[in-house]
């Protein structure tokens, strides 16, 4: 289990734990940022200490982590096709995606939708 502190990527290994934190996250109106991966994806690895990172210094998003293979329902519904790929969710919805190991997107996209909910 995924420790629930604030700043901490947390694994969904099952469409249930998937829709607890989606539930929760709705619930708080907080952003999503959801890291669509794959233990064999070279790319996933690179990025996954990055993604880290961003989760630490953002503690009011929430961040998930989904590989495509354990969790084949979830991605099968958001179409993902090429890993890594980003989902930003708000109130359930998607609102952004950044596909590939871009750490520049990814950050930069983080940053769009913080300061539109900060705004």
């Amino acid at each position: 289990m995924a420790s629930e502190s604030e700043g901490q990527v947390i694994g969904c290994h099952s469409v249930q734990q998937w829709k607890d934190q989606l539930q929760k996250a709705h619930d708080s109106k907080k952003l999503v940022v959801v890291d669509f991966t794959a233990s064999w994806c070279g790319p996933c690895r690179f990025i996954a200490p990055i993604f880290a990172e961003i989760a630490k210094h953002t503690p009011h998003v929430l961040f998930l982590k989904v590989d495509v293979d354990e969790v084949k329902d979830v991605a099968e519904e958001f179409k993902i096709h090429a890993m890594p790929s980003f989902v930003f969710l708000k109130e359930g919805k998607e609102v952004d995606r950044v596909v590939g190991a871009k750490k520049e997107d990814l950050q930069a996209t983080v940053n769009k939708h913080i300061s539109a909910v900060t705004a």
